[in-house]
């Protein structure tokens, strides 16, 4: 017969190692599965900072002051009219969703694009809208703010296929703060 005694410190330091490794896996998994949130598509989603959201938008091509217009915190509804519906649809095709986001509290970042093909750099016509939760692009678009105005995703090669908006589908998800 064969007896082995171990003190219970040994005992304690082979859980702490495991613990600590089983810790260090789970870090690994969940900064991974956050890289692939934040790099959709080849699209650097990431938006948690004024130098992130710069990136985010200059990815596109676009060309804008580097400080927003306007930013305001607004309430995804919790049931789509048909406004939203239109605006939701704009999102998924270029891929994105608002629907997981019903009900949620929001921030919209707004920058004025100054190189719009047909417009000039300081007509002020054109906004690209910035939609951001939890640090993370959600959704947004591309605007004229113009009577007769336009809204498409934010890739310059969809501004042909922009459906025209009627003044009531041009106006902004509501605003329930003001330069938050």
């Amino acid at each position: 017969m064969f007896v082995y005694s171990v003190k219970s410190s040994k005992i304690k330091v082979v859980l702490l190692i495991a613990l600590c490794t089983l810790a260090t896996i789970a870090f690994l998994l969940a900064s991974s599965m956050d890289n692939k949130a934040a790099n959709k598509g080849g699209i650097n989603l990431k938006a948690g900072n004024s130098e992130q959201r710069v990136a985010f938008l200059s990815q596109f091509g676009w060309e804008f002051d580097k400080d927003p217009t306007e930013v305001s915190e607004v309430i995804i509804p919790a049931e789509f009219d048909q406004t939203y519906e239109k605006y939701n649809k704009i999102q998924k095709e270029q891929g994105f969703d608002l629907e997981p986001y019903k009900g949620i509290r929001v921030k919209r970042w707004t920058y004025e694009i100054k190189n719009y093909p047909g417009y000039g750099s300081d007509s002020g016509c054109i906004r690209a809208n910035i939609l951001v939760y939890d640090g993370l692009v959600i959704g947004g678009d591309v605007c004229s703010v113009e009577l007769d105005g336009f809204m498409h995703g934010f890739d310059k090669s969809q501004e042909d296929s922009g459906e025209k908006a009627t003044e009531k589908e041009k106006s902004q998800p509501s605003t329930i703060s003001q330069k938050a």
